[in-house]
């Protein structure tokens, strides 16, 4: 079979998957207002499609083995077009939320299986090309999602946003038919369920999701929820890898983690996207927030990253055999780290082209940084414990993205009071630029035609808006930095790495 026939096969539906992750977020007041639904409860037709997605991805090997992995993967096809088509005539909330866990449950199993296929189908000289193309459709994903799901809500209409996915999704299940075949190892075979591993798993995970998704907004634990949610998250996925260790057939298999080239891979991967997730979403929020974007504005200085790692994907991948890839990935490291500083030194009169440079950089780091990273990492698993391994890796760089929007969002509100307490610390009648500012503000307003008292007092309001636009911005500084030093601190790990040879993990039986 054509192996670039099987990659646009696999990759066609998994673009689509990754790209109803992002493509929601901007058409969330109108689906709210179509709806009647508050801001709070709309954001769970997000957070649902997120738990069942991250539930989904870690048994994605298992149940490639349980059904076959062709069948497996149409059947994942067929739930995630018909639920989409379903969301996309949801008549309120409750039946959106129910039919985005079914479009996660159906989506989830896409990015592992397509990695495995792709890993398989090109010999192990190609398969930097191969994780390039896969690449592309994990990172094209998320930037495309927003700017797609932004014209086609304010040109049609949000049920759009869903419906789009059913002709795509049509073609993928006869190109799969066609031309997807099942390696004698990855056949349907008859297994014992291990019920306490899938139970643990679901409530570990799905409680996980919903903490990260909701914890910044709940206050993190002065939140009884987020409290008790993390408490069963805790205790049940501690439980899952004991009893994951001990069982004869595991919904994952953890001895995977017994290849040191493999454990390393994975903690640079969960925080390599840790960053790249982190970057991207503060950058939009910075953009709307104090730079006066709007939200298309905000998704063309995004797009030119995406492109950049475009381009960066297949140099990586064709360089990755022709030398060592670990200073590939460190050099990947090094420009991401570098990206993230360049942003960590934006103000409040940044212009266009200072703010799109350093998201092309990030663009080129982390072309470099994932190919000879995937590479390295599955260079030593064997093919048919590849659907495992791929499970799990892909499950690390999703939590790893959750992990970084979650932490970097509750340092921008922390650092805002702390500056701003700082800053008012400083703001008094005594201190020479409060006068200049009230005075000039307090001219102005008189100007415009207001009154004494109005401009008096009005003059002070703008100087605490002001107060408050230099507060976030020297929030939005640390947490960019922050970000940088994580990276920085990740570099290390890459030289622990090796380039094994296909097959010789040990301890996946």
């Amino acid at each position: 079979m054509n192996k670039w026939i099987v990659a646009l096969t696999v990759m066609l539906p998994t673009l689509i998957e990754i790209i109803d992750i992002s493509i929601v977020n901007v058409a969330l007041d109108h689906i709210r207002g179509s709806l009647s639904a508050g801001i709070d409860e709309s954001t769970w037709s997000i957070t649902s499609y997120l738990v069942s997605n991250a539930v989904i991805i870690p048994m994605t090997g298992w149940l490639s083995k349980v059904f076959g992995r062709k069948r497996y993967l149409i059947i994942s096809i067929v739930i995630f077009t018909i639920s989409s088509f379903l969301c996309g005539s949801a008549w309120n909330l409750q039946s959106l939320i129910f039919f985005r866990v079914l479009q996660g449950i159906g989506g989830g199993a896409l990015q592992p299986i397509s990695q495995s296929i792709l890993l398989e189908t090109f010999p192990p000289r190609q398969h930097g090309m191969a994780m390039a193309i896969f690449g592309m459709g994990i990172m094209f994903g998320p930037i495309v999602g927003p700017l797609l799901g932004g014209w086609i809500t304010d040109n049609w209409s949000w049920h759009w946003i869903f419906f789009i996915n059913v002709p795509i999704g049509i073609l993928s299940i006869l190109l799969t038919v066609l031309f997807i075949t099942d390696p004698p190892y990855m056949k349907k075979v008859k297994m014992k369920i291990d019920y306490w591993g899938l139970a643990l798993l679901v409530l570990g995970l799905g409680c996980l999701q919903i903490v990260l998704d909701k914890g910044q907004q709940e206050n993190w634990f002065s939140s009884n929820l987020i409290v008790w949610l993390s408490i069963i998250s805790s205790v049940s996925l501690v439980s899952f890898i004991f009893v994951e260790l001990f069982s004869e057939h595991p919904i994952v298999n953890l001895r995977a983690f017994k290849n040191m080239t493999f454990s390393t891979g994975n903690i640079i991967m969960f925080l390599g996207f840790f960053n790249l997730f982190a970057s991207i979403v503060l950058l939009p929020i910075y953009l709307q927030t104090l730079m006066g974007y709007t939200a298309y504005l905000a998704g063309l200085v995004l797009g030119p990253g995406g492109i950049a790692t475009m381009i960066a994907l297949p140099i990586a991948g064709s360089l990755v055999n022709k030398m060592n890839p670990k200073f590939l990935l460190a050099f990947g490291l090094i420009v991401n780290a570098y990206a993230t500083y360049l942003m960590s030194n934006f103000n409040l009169h940044a212009d266009f082209n200072t703010i799109i440079w350093p998201r092309i950089v990030l663009g080129i780091g982390m072309g470099f940084f994932f190919i000879p990273l995937t590479t390295m990492t599955m260079s030593g698993i064997k093919k048919e414990d590849m659907g495992n391994a791929s499970a799990i890796y892909n499950l690390l760089r999703n939590l790893g993205g959750s992990f970084g929007v979650a932490f970097v969002t509750t340092m921008l509100s922390r650092r805002a009071q702390f500056h701003q307490n700082h800053l008012v610390e400083h703001l008094t009648p005594f201190d020479r630029a409060y006068q200049l500012f009230s005075e000039q503000s307090s001219q102005l307003l008189q100007y415009r035609g207001f009154g004494d008292f109005t401009s008096n007092y009005g003059g002070l309001g703008m100087m605490y808006r002001e107060l408050l636009r230099q507060a976030s911005m020297m929030a939005f500084n640390d947490a960019f930095f922050l970000v940088c030093i994580i990276m920085i601190c990740v570099l290390p790990f890459a030289f622990f790495m090796k380039r094994g040879t296909p097959g010789t993990a040990p301890g996946m039986h």
